[in-house]
């Protein structure tokens, strides 16, 4: 089979470049100076899971790229899903897979809307992972797990799916072929969000979550909050959410922190709407009091 990466950013570069060392055929899409450098020298990864690689991959735009995909995995940001529809119909045949790894809530239903003609399904992703230079892209910690599955309506054969999955296990990523993905692409959003707007609001590593107290607490108060949300949805949690979030937290590299954080910290766009503020509403449409998830949002209005 042949990927398409359409967002080489950390996600999306740390996939491309498990999946080149494993000798996978993969094209990432790319833009501006982190194009050039690709194009220059490989991607350049350094992963705390794979250790230290330049790596010769095909790199184009998305204007540029002419070929049809098996796998396309989607790891823009939420805000960047329209300028992407040019690029998957262009590059889906009927039989291609789209897989979108973004962190909001409703993102494979999104872009199945936007491009009706292609078969999406839906996915999340649970990993450190950022762009640290031009061309460079670091992977942090033991955690890297990927999700993704097909809505029942979307009558997916089992075993094509499991075939991509088989494909990526093989390139050292965890994968779990989801049998509800509704369920498990909102737990990954309970989580992200959580853990994105507790470090934003407070300005602090990951680490600073890992032990007892304010901060901890406010992303325990986050967790239960969005927790409500989920259960008012349907949400069927396998566990307790909120002791599930604290377990996923806890096995973090302590300096890592959200990539929403970081854009905020450099003045650049962010997740912030869907992380942040489309839970807010949610919440409110469904009438569950979020105190919590208030106060946060009250330092990013001021802003």
């Amino acid at each position: 089979m042949n990927y398409l990466i359409i967002g080489t950013g950390g996600v999306g570069g740390c996939i491309a470049g498990f999946l080149a060392l494993a000798g996978k055929d993969v094209t990432c899409i790319a833009r501006g100076k982190h194009l050039e450098a690709i194009r220059r020298q490989g991607l350049h990864l350094k992963s705390d899971l794979k250790g230290e690689h330049f790596l010769r991959v095909k790199a184009c735009t998305a204007e540029e790229y002419r070929g049809k995909a098996d796998v396309i995995l989607v790891c823009v940001k939420g805000y960047s899903i329209d300028s992407i529809r040019p690029v998957l119909e262009r590059a889906a045949t009927p039989d291609t897979l789209v897989i979108p790894i973004l962190n909001v809530y409703g993102t494979g239903p999104r872009i199945g809307r936007l491009v009706p003609s292609v078969k999406v399904l839906d996915g999340c992703i649970y990993i450190v992972g950022f762009v640290s230079g031009e061309g460079e892209i670091s992977q942090m910690g033991r955690i890297f797990r990927l999700v993704f599955g097909a809505r029942p309506q979307q009558q997916v054969a089992p075993e094509r799916l499991e075939r991509i999955a088989g494909e990526l296990r093989e390139c050292g990523i965890k994968v779990d072929v989801s049998d509800d993905i509704n369920r498990d692409t909102f737990i990954k959003w309970s989580f992200i969000s959580a853990m994105a707007c507790t470090g934003a609001y407070h300005d602090v590593p990951m680490g600073e979550v890992q032990h007892e107290g304010e901060v901890r607490d406010t992303f325990v108060g986050l967790s239960r909050e969005s927790a409500q949300i989920g259960e008012k949805l349907g949400i069927a949690y396998p566990g307790d959410p909120v002791a599930y979030n604290l377990m996923v937290i806890d096995k973090l590299d302590p300096h890592s922190t959200a990539s929403m954080q970081k854009d905020i910290a450099r003045g650049h766009e962010s997740e912030i709407q869907g992380l942040l503020f489309d839970m807010i509403d949610l919440g409110a449409q469904l009438h569950i009091d979020m105190p919590v998830y208030r106060k946060v949002a009250q330092k990013f209005r001021q802003a």
